[in-house]
């Protein structure tokens, strides 16, 4: 069975962030989080709608290596 949450150091490590601009971004509600007590964690599902609402952006570097 699939992990259906994550805590947000696995979180920050999954969107390559550190583990404290993952919680400032919980904080301000740009990374959506659930309190379960004294845990916070965020959901595979809220993971994925996060990362869908973003525009791709694609390296400049990596464009031109393909090119």
């Amino acid at each position: 069975m699939p992990r259906l949450t994550y805590t947000v150091p696995e979180a920050a490590e999954l969107l390559g962030i550190s583990r404290t601009t993952a919680y400032e971004c919980v904080r301000r509600g740009e990374i959506p989080s659930l309190t379960l007590g004294r845990r916070i964690v965020i959901t595979q599902a809220q993971l994925e709608q996060l990362l869908g609402s973003l525009p791709v952006q694609r390296d400049s570097a990596i464009a031109d290596q393909q090119s």
